[in-house]
């Protein structure tokens, strides 16, 4: 390859042993990092860490073949002038190859770190795949200036009208690509989050599952996929019901007759609650009486879950559980009568 296209000399000084080891120490640190680290993280994790380690593995093997290739061909590279042309070939190769191993081995281990502070949980990969972008345009961008001698001060100048053309062409994906970095900065929420959005009129309720450069993913009640664009949700407002330690309130109201054994009927109800594992035993509930008619009175207990997702699955327990234990204690639901009087004319 001719000198001028590519500095041969500097890109052979940049294919060495010291470069090559510390590449391998890199990926070999990302995987201590994943066994001393991360080992409570949740099975859903594991497969997706583990793919990641398959994925860099190859890439790894791959390099080395290069690797050895290369310094192969190099010292064997005077006595065959075959070997000078193919050369740059095989050492631009392994340069790309080593890059590309550089970059994911660094995005794992930053995948890695978040992953620290969400074991149950997913991470979102906007972040991560930000990093990757900004990373790779750096590595190309010296390589373009280092080995191949293009001056990227004049080839940004002549870039720049374009650059403003293409700004205000992907307006909306820029928009909604910054506000998804500054929710994620806000750590407003987080992946295995449950949501309400509102926006005007509009409610929306789901689960995020994944934060992308365009949208929020949510999975919402009947397992549908919600998409949100993330400058929607900058835009409105958002209730996170999964506050960490913080309990999630519900309520049940159940209507007995007007001669109803009012305490009696708090006590049975209360104790219902002690059967169910999916509602909160270190808080307590509280039963009282909360409206009143000529046809029956309400007591409403009170008690605490920590899922906010399965609220609904929680309460047909306590309904069930609070009847059963009304009928014990010899306490019916109240009939609800209407009477129809007709006036003669």
């Amino acid at each position: 390859m001719n000198e001028k296209i590519l500095k041969s000399q500097a890109l052979y000084g940049l294919i060495d042993y010291e470069p090559f080891v510390i590449l391998l120490s890199l990926v070999i640190f990302a995987w201590l990092f994943y066994k001393l680290f991360l080992g409570k993280v949740s099975t859903e994790r594991h497969k997706n860490l583990q793919n990641h380690f398959a994925n860099i593995t190859r890439h790894s093997l791959i390099l080395s073949a290069g690797f050895i290739a290369f310094k192969f061909l190099y010292q064997t590279e005077d006595l065959n002038a075959g070997i000078t042309r193919v050369l740059p070939y095989v050492s631009l190769f392994t340069l790309f190859w080593g890059m590309l191993v550089f970059v994911k081995t660094s995005r794992l281990i930053l995948l890695q770190y978040m992953f620290l502070g969400s074991m149950k949980s997913g991470v979102p990969v906007l972040l991560v795949n930000i990093f990757s972008l900004l990373l790779s345009m750096t590595l190309l961008l010296w390589s373009a200036s280092f080995l191949f001698g293009i001056q990227l001060g004049a080839l940004l100048a002549t870039s720049a009208a374009f650059s403003i053309i293409l700004g205000l062409a992907l307006q909306d994906t820029l928009g909604n690509l910054f506000a998804g970095i500054s929710l994620q900065l806000d750590h407003s929420f987080e992946i295995g989050d449950w949501l309400e959005i509102v926006q005007g009129p509009q409610r929306i309720v789901g689960q995020v599952k994944e934060i992308t450069w365009r949208a929020t993913s949510l999975l919402g009640w009947s397992d549908e996929l919600i998409i949100l664009p993330n400058r929607t949700m900058a835009n409105s407002q958002i209730s996170n019901f999964q506050g960490g330690d913080q309990p999630i309130v519900r309520s049940q109201l159940f209507r007995l007759p007007l001669n109803t054994d009012v305490e009696k009927a708090k006590k049975a109800l209360l104790l219902s609650l002690k059967d169910l594992d999916n509602v909160r035993q270190d808080l307590n509930p509280l039963a009282y009486i909360a409206e009143m008619t000529d046809s029956w009175l309400g007591v409403k207990i009170v008690y605490y879950i920590d899922s906010y997702g399965s609220q609904f699955l929680v309460g047909d327990s306590v309904l069930k559980s609070g009847i059963n234990h009304l009928n014990r204690a010899g306490i019916e639901l109240a009939n609800q009568i209407y009477q129809i009087q007709q006036k003669s004319l």
